[in-house]
This record gives C-alpha cells, structure tokens and sequence, in this order.
C-alpha cells in the first residue's frame, strides 16, 4: 500500500506501544500526520525521540480533560483532525467469576471496564466537533474476545463485548459525517497489555507468559503469532477515505481463528 492516508490527520490513543505504536508507524509511512495520547511518561518519552515530528501528549484515555487536551493538541499542530483510533486496554488474566472474590469484583469491574469502555467514549466526545468538520472516522479496538469465549476472563470478555456494541451504537448515530469501525484482533506479541490494579495485576504483562510465542501460532489456523504490525495494516484500510462506504463494520485480524 502506497499513500493510503495522503493528507490525512490522525490521533492515536494509546500509541506509546504494542498496536498503538505500530497503528503510528503505519499511518506515517502511508501519508498521514499523527498525534499520541498516551499515560506512561516513559513510552511518551520513548516515542518523542523516535518520532520527534509526532507531537505527544501525557494523559489518561479514562479522562475527558486529557482527551480534549489529546484533540487540541492534534489540531494545534495539523489544523484539524481526520481520524481517530483507540488502543487502550487492560486484560484480566483469564480470571473467571469463580475465581475473583465478592470484595474484588466492585473495583475489577470499575476499573476494567473504565479502561476498555469508558476510554472510547471520552475519546469520541472529545474528538467529536473536529471529526463532524472533516466527515472523519473513528476506529476502536475490540479483540477476538468481543466475538469468542476463553480468550479471557469473564470481565475482559464482557468489556470488549461492549466495545462492540459501541461500534455499532456509535456508527449509526454519527451516521453520515462520521465513519465507525473496528479492528478485532487476535493474540499479539511485543505488546505491553497488563493486568488492573484492583486484581494485583498491574506489572504482569501477558506477553511474558512462558511458550506465549508457540502458543500463539498453534491457536490459529495461519500458524502465525502476530505482531502490532500485522493488524496496523487492518486500522489503515478502515482509516482510508478510498473506504468511504465502510461503517459499523469489523477487521478480523486474528489469523482465521473464526474458521477453526
């Protein structure tokens, strides 16, 4: 793909690293100008040195003012706003209801479904006004968990379900100035997806479960085990205006596991 984003301008939340990091990339290779949201000062840092033309701002997705500062920031710099994407997330460590306490569930749900749901609506809002102006898109992230149990635990799995509904809820509502998408992917490594504080599983990372690489690849018909990059390329189809009849729709990057 060759110039797919010419001229257009992005915000990615969460893109200090894992899909994020690499939705950035590709965005920039294909023609796009592209501001970060992102909470971890040293990912922030990180991404500044690498990418010094990318301005960066430090915040909280779960935040509206940190949003806002997210949009102005972007639209300071471009002078407007055509996409927005989102790439938070926290997971749950396959932790089913039988396996969380009464006392624990209260905060376990507050806070994951804050981050994984809650992120995306402050995100829309906030980017709202400047997307109505460009007849933009919003792309989300939901996950093969939005569509498949046993790809986490019972509040993971719920959470990126109601990721989905707001694809759906938001792309007929903002329906025709606003394009509404998804990209759905499946396990990936190189992320830095970790648990909720609430669980005592805020420095655990996925990715440093022992065989995650092999056990990636044997899960999916393709043998594959994905990188960010492997479903950036997903996020940059959706963001094109070349797909402007595309909307309430799903980019299953998840190496033919539905087919299984």
């Amino acid at each position: 793909m060759t110039g797919w984003m010419d001229g257009q301008r992005a915000l990615v939340v969460g893109g200090g690293s894992g899909i994020g990091r690499a939705v950035v990339a590709a965005f920039l290779s294909e023609g796009a100008q592209v501001a970060v949201l992102e909470r971890d000062n040293a990912k922030a840092d990180l991404l500044a040195a690498e990418l010094p033309g990318v301005p960066v701002v430090v915040g909280d997705a779960t935040i509206p003012a940190d949003n806002r500062a997210a949009v102005r920031g972007a639209v300071r710099h471009f002078g407007g706003l055509d996409v927005l994407v989102s790439c938070v997330g926290i997971f749950d460590f396959y932790r089913g209801l039988a396996d969380l306490d009464d006392d624990e569930i209260d905060d376990a749900f507050d806070e994951i479904f804050a981050v994984n749901v809650k992120s995306n609506l402050h995100a829309v809002k906030a980017a709202l006004p400047e997307l109505r102006k460009t007849r933009g898109s919003v792309i989300l992230t939901e996950s093969t968990s939005a569509y498949y149990p046993g790809r986490g635990g019972v509040l993971y799995v719920s959470s990126k379900h109601a990721v989905r509904g707001l694809v759906t809820a938001l792309a007929h509502e903002l329906a025709p100035d606003i394009r509404v998408n998804a990209v759905a992917p499946g396990g990936t490594m190189n992320t830095d997806l970790r648990g909720p504080t609430a669980l005592g599983l805020r420095d655990k990372r996925l990715n440093d479960t022992p065989g995650r690489e092999a056990e990636l690849a044997g899960r999916v018909p393709l043998g594959i085990a994905m990188s960010g990059m492997d479903h950036a390329w997903s996020y940059v189809y959706l963001a094109s205006r070349r797909v402007r009849g595309v909307t309430g729709d799903v980019a299953h990057s998840d190496g033919g596991i539905r087919v299984r």
